[in-house]
């Protein structure tokens, strides 16, 4: 074994580890599913299938268990980046004494760099003031390009490389998508270290945005499946498990898990709705091939350079299981939902030739992220049952596997991962990292089953939790309870004492499928003890408000009353941005102007496909925007041309009160002269979409409004933009901040 700090050790394998982002068991051709995956297939064609690995039912604890080895709770992230709190186990920070896999193998002799989404930095850490050592290169990798947050527009993503925000290479006319991006830049990569560093291993982590929302591809991806879901998600999961049981993935004693009561079933729902789920699952299907292309690339790189043998790629199809936050119907906008508002099957008809295109943020219905999920029950943030945490893993070394195309059924977890690979090259985890001592790796070697089919399971005890969604497995059984269904109202939550536990002996019934929790009482009584043994141990901490929290914009650090941006301020993502949602505020914006009667934005935070806002010069007059995810588009505009030389632009907001995303009343003004004014009906309630970006003076994606377009700029200098805070109880606030401003 190499010590820790040296050179590689002798034929230690390059690592290619490739993350699909909600993805179910049950999606995949690799894996039985509908959806054409030849990469996928040809690697498990060449290696190994394994059918009973699970994550976290999550996307930040997935991706923080996966690079340290260790279970999410201990490390910080018992929940995603968006929802932190202080409380140890769901901070988002990860230990100084849990270092990450890519900290290991730097350390060892490899090259490292990740593409792709990250989703580990706390989001109110993701602004130019960092700290940056939460960032991947903060994080042992010498590279980054991708993005930080949960999610991204797949054709204007919020990109940065390394800590400094990039604007995309192209645009979607020239042909740009995120995925293809992420492939390049990896192959790009690989190619110029192994030019510099002949032989030297690589660590390559490829974290595609796909095929998380919003659901975005070219449409002849999508046009490929066409008619190929009439038949609906209820006969889908049947044709699903039959080739699932020809392939082995499941065995023949498998059976299909029950159909939940909430999500209606394909025949109970109208023509209209058919139609547009069939369209979103076609747009999805479309999405994960085009994903699985991609992937494609990059392993045609590694073997047309003699790399791809002595690679060990683990390619997980999924973070967690399929994700049901598209709501009951779906969507052509999540930020509908997501805002709490409704879509409908007609307006998702209305746009059908848009879906997958910049102008829409689709997601699919509830339905098929059950029937992504097959044969198991429930969905993504279900922590409780395989249908949240049971995923593909397919690992590929032609130098390392002897066999081709088997299937291994030994029960793993996420965190197994790291060991695996250190195992793989022949490391042994440090005990120290920069001088503190390293808490014990939760994770479990795979190796051991490369050569072995039978080998008797080593990993035979993990928990479970997500938003209270628990579960404990051990020695093949398994006691679990679903405490909220993805997308319930936080207000909706019930006492966790009033949660039903389940049972189930998974040696016997590999799909959960028969409650024995009547039948074995003490058995399920010994698997709590187990659970709340683990749950101390891991920081685990149930909290009724920890959804409710973010919901209501409760701000994770102190947010000044006043905050002034220069107007060479870099695109600053939501959670780093001052929060003006759901209260009153002012936005003053200083510029100079060459020019009368140009167009383009002063100020904005948003995109199209899930809203914002936007204050504006419109053919030289100002103008503002409040754009409720695409579904109400309020423009409050003034009549006085601006003449050219200095000037304040000034909007203010007074919010009407009494709970999120209420109406305001706007007010504009001309270096302190009213020019304008009116009402907005409603506003953004929270959510700002997956980049929402906070811009000053231009725009990021498509603009919220059609007033200006992408490229508009107007002609002069922003000097800066100030934002006052409010809480909505007095307009005169506004007039003492105008008096202020007036004065500097």
């Amino acid at each position: 074994m190499t010590r820790f700090g040296t050179t590689a050790p002798k034929g230690a394998p390059n690592v290619l580890l490739v993350l699909i982002d909600d993805m179910g068991f049950g999606a995949s051709s690799a894996f039985g599913g509908p959806v054409d995956m030849p990469t996928a297939q040809r690697l498990a064609e060449g290696g190994l299938r394994f059918n009973r690995f699970h994550t976290t039912a999550l996307c930040s604890p997935t991706r923080a268990s996966l690079l340290t080895g260790r279970n999410p709770h201990a490390v910080g992230f018992g929940t995603v980046t968006n929802f932190v709190s202080s409380d140890p186990g769901y901070n988002c920070i990860r230990p100084d004494s849990a270092a990450t896999i890519a900290t290991v193998l730097k350390e060892n002799g490899y090259s490292t760099a990740a593409f792709g989404k990250w989703h580990q930095t706390p989001g109110m850490e993701t602004g130019p003031a960092g700290p940056f050592d939460r960032w991947p290169t903060g994080e042992g990798f010498e590279r980054f390009y991708g993005f930080v947050g949960g999610s991204t527009d797949q054709y204007y993503p919020a990109l940065y490389d390394g800590v400094t925000p990039v604007e995309c290479p192209a645009t979607p006319e020239d042909g740009y998508h995120l995925s293809e991006d992420l492939a390049d830049k990896l192959i790009d990569w690989v190619a110029h270290q192994q030019a510099a560093a002949p032989g030297k291993p690589f660590f390559g982590y490829l974290a595609l945005g796909a095929t998380h929302s919003p659901l975005q591809v070219p449409k002849p991806w999508r046009d490929k499946y066409a008619g190929q879901f009439a038949h609906g998600w209820n006969r889908q999961r049947d044709l699903t498990l039959r080739r699932q049981k020809q392939m082995g993935v499941v065995p023949d004693s498998a059976e299909m898990t029950s159909w939940p009561a909430i999500v209606p079933e394909w025949d109970a729902i109208g023509d209209d709705d058919r139609q547009a789920a069939q369209l979103l699952m076609e747009l999805y299907a479309g999405f994960a091939e085009h994903t699985d292309a991609q992937v494609g690339r990059v392993v045609d790189a590694l073997s047309d350079r003699g790399l791809l043998d002595n690679t060990l790629v683990c390619y997980i199809l999924g973070d967690n299981g399929a994700s049901a936050e598209g709501g009951l119907r779906g969507t052509a906008n999540e930020g509908i939902l997501f805002n709490g508002l409704a879509d409908d099957a007609a307006r998702i008809l209305e746009r059908a030739e848009e879906l997958g295109s910049p102008t829409t943020a689709p997601q699919y219905p509830f339905g098929w992220a059950l029937a992504m999920d097959t044969p198991y029950q429930w969905v993504k943030q279900m922590a409780s049952h395989y249908g949240g945490t049971r995923n593909p893993l397919i690992i590929h070394w032609p130098n390392g596997i002897d066999v081709r195309g088997e299937v291994r059924s030994q029960w793993h977890f996420v965190s197994d991962i790291a060991p695996t690979i250190l195992e793989s090259a022949g490391i042994t985890p440090p005990e120290f990292v920069n001088g503190v001592e390293q808490q014990p790796v939760d994770g479990v070697s795979m190796r051991y089953t490369f050569g072995d089919v039978s080998a008797p399971d080593r990993r035979t005890t993990q928990y479970f939790e997500v938003f209270g969604n628990r579960a404990i497995y051990h020695e093949g059984w398994i006691a679990c309870t679903p405490h909220r269904i993805p997308m319930q109202a936080p207000s909706a939550d019930k006492p966790f004492e009033d949660d039903v536990w389940e049972l189930y002996d998974t040696t016997a019934d590999w799909t959960e499928n028969h409650d024995l929790a009547k039948s074995h009482p003490g058995t399920l009584a010994e698997l709590q003890r187990v659970f709340l043994r683990e749950a101390e141990r891991n920081q685990v901490l149930l909290d009724n408000n920890r959804m409710q929290r973010m919901r209501e914009g409760v701000p994770t650090r102190d947010i000044a009353p006043v905050v002034t941006y220069p107007g060479t301020m870099p695109a600053l993502l939501p959670d780093a941005a001052v929060k003006v949602l759901n209260r009153s505020h002012a936005v003053s914006v200083r510029l100079t102007l060459d020019a009368e009667g140009c167009t383009g934005s002063l100020v904005a935070q948003g995109a199209r496909a899930d809203g914002g806002w936007s204050l504006y010069l419109r053919e030289g007059r100002v103008a503002y925007c409040h754009n409720v995810a695409d579904l109400h588009v309020w423009h409050i505009r003034s009549d006085v041309l601006l003449t050219t030389g200095a000037h304040v632009v000034r909007m203010e907001s007074d919010y009407d009160g009494g709970g999120l995303g209420k109406g305001a009343a706007i007010r504009l003004f001309v270096d302190d002269e009213q020019v304008g004014g009116g009402r907005i009906g409603n506003s953004t309630a929270h959510y700002l979409g997956g980049t929402g970006l906070f811009t000053v003076g231009y725009c990021h994606g498509l603009p919220i409004t059609g007033d200006y377009a992408p490229a508009d700029r107007i002609a002069g200098t922003v000097h800066s933009v100030r934002v006052e805070l409010g809480d909505g109880s007095s307009p005169a606030s506004m007039d003492v901040g105008r008096a202020a401003l007036a004065s500097q």
